[in-house]
């Protein structure tokens, strides 16, 4: 069963799972989303000290989510389509420093999202 056949969940990205390139060397294929927005969160800098990833995304400095529980915070991204086994390839790419929780993005729709761990 290929991936376009299994049940698919919503992953909220609004950084580099967004880039074609990472997609297909985190997933092997190019995933399929829409524009939405996270309510209640804001854009944070965070420095990222796993080598690995940096050398992967070209920079240390990377976004991050923080909850405010403002709704007049806002964060644009995209709900991308995966398979229960490329959220756990999502888990495997994101370095320390991030985890992922479900949460509601603005069109109503239950999305996983990775947030800052000391901001969640």
């Amino acid at each position: 069963m290929g991936p376009e056949e299994q049940p698919t969940e919503n992953l909220f990205s609004y950084g580099t799972l967004q880039l074609e390139e990472v997609q297909l060397a985190t997933f092997g294929r190019k995933l399929e989303g829409k524009a939405d927005a996270l309510p209640g969160y804001r854009l944070v800098m965070i420095k990222i000290t796993d080598e690995d990833f940096v050398v992967k995304s070209g920079t240390a400095d990377h976004r991050s989510l923080q909850f405010t529980g403002n709704s007049g915070d806002v964060v644009e991204g995209y709900a991308l389509k995966v398979t229960k086994a490329e959220l756990a390839q999502a888990d495997a790419y994101e370095p320390e420093g991030y985890v992922r929780v479900k949460t509601q993005l603005r069109s109503g729709a239950d999305a996983w999202v990775f947030v800052c761990k000391t901001g969640s």
